[in-house]
């Protein structure tokens, strides 16, 4: 693939960029030349052999691994990003996850600040610690990933979940607003059904997608690479107008 774009030779920290959405949004910044620093939990096969394919395509590329609820784990992420790519352009808060389903009536303390932690917090310190790096540069971008459930409420058993992605939308507002004076610009996406990830091989029966296909009106659902052309659109210069948005990537469920 050509490198004929703005992303080539970026400096790019992707959160959980080992496994589903985060290891697609990882292969497309590395097929438009940008250099990668891979964070992952527990994927590190993956992330070695995404970090093969990086050097095969002759960019630069580390995996870090973490747990991105310790904000020493966090700071340390972007300290090792930033030593080994000499700087940093762009950012994608991609780590996350639903842990399970529980209904209110099951729901303990514990629980839900544990996903809290793991979806919002994290962002956070990660976001925290990487933000001095993003304004050393003249544009600088983050992009991170909400969901569906985050604007129409999830399915059953998704209330923390939901919950924590609603307020990425609003973390992502805010933070546009205060960031916009250093030159970064911060966006998200927000994408319905992806199948073929580890998120619903997990958390979604055959029949449950089924039902929710049933109900998206291009009648289809969605893969990890439409995300990924979605998180690249935001983070490159192209776009360097938009910023505190949310692109919705959902097949038309939600196009409010």
């Amino acid at each position: 693939m050509k490198n004929n774009n703005k992303l080539a030779g970026k400096k790019v920290l992707i959160t959980a960029g080992a496994q589903g959405i985060g290891e697609a949004i990882t292969q497309h910044f590395i097929d438009q030349g940008a250099h990668v620093a891979i964070h992952y939990f527990s994927s590190a096969t993956n992330a070695n052999q995404l970090k093969k394919y990086a050097l095969k395509n002759g960019v630069k590329a580390i995996a870090i691994s973490g747990d991105l609820t310790k904000e020493a784990d966090a700071i340390n992420l972007v300290e090792k990003t930033v030593s080994f790519l000499g700087g940093l352009d762009i950012l994608i808060n991609n780590a996350g996850s639903l842990v399970a389903r529980k209904m209110l009536h099951e729901m303990e303390a514990d629980f839900w600040h544990k996903v809290m932690d793991v979806n919002m917090t994290s962002m956070l310190f990660v976001t925290k610690a990487a933000t001095p790096y993003l304004a050393k540069n003249k544009h600088s971008s983050i992009v991170n990933l909400a969901s569906l459930a985050g604007r129409k409420g999830g399915h059953p058993g998704s209330l923390v979940y939901a919950t924590s992605k609603g307020a990425i939308l609003t973390f992502t507002r805010a933070l546009s607003t205060e960031l916009g004076a250093q030159g970064t610009r911060v966006n998200a996406v927000a994408p319905g059904l992806i199948l073929g990830t580890s998120f619903h091989n997990t958390h979604t029966t055959k029949e449950s997608a089924a039902k929710t296909i049933s109900g998206i009106p291009i009648q289809k659902a969605g893969n990890a690479a439409d995300v990924a052309r979605a998180v690249l659109y935001l983070a490159s210069e192209y776009d360097g107008f938009i910023t505190g948005a949310t692109l919705d990537i959902n097949g038309g469920v939600y196009n409010m």
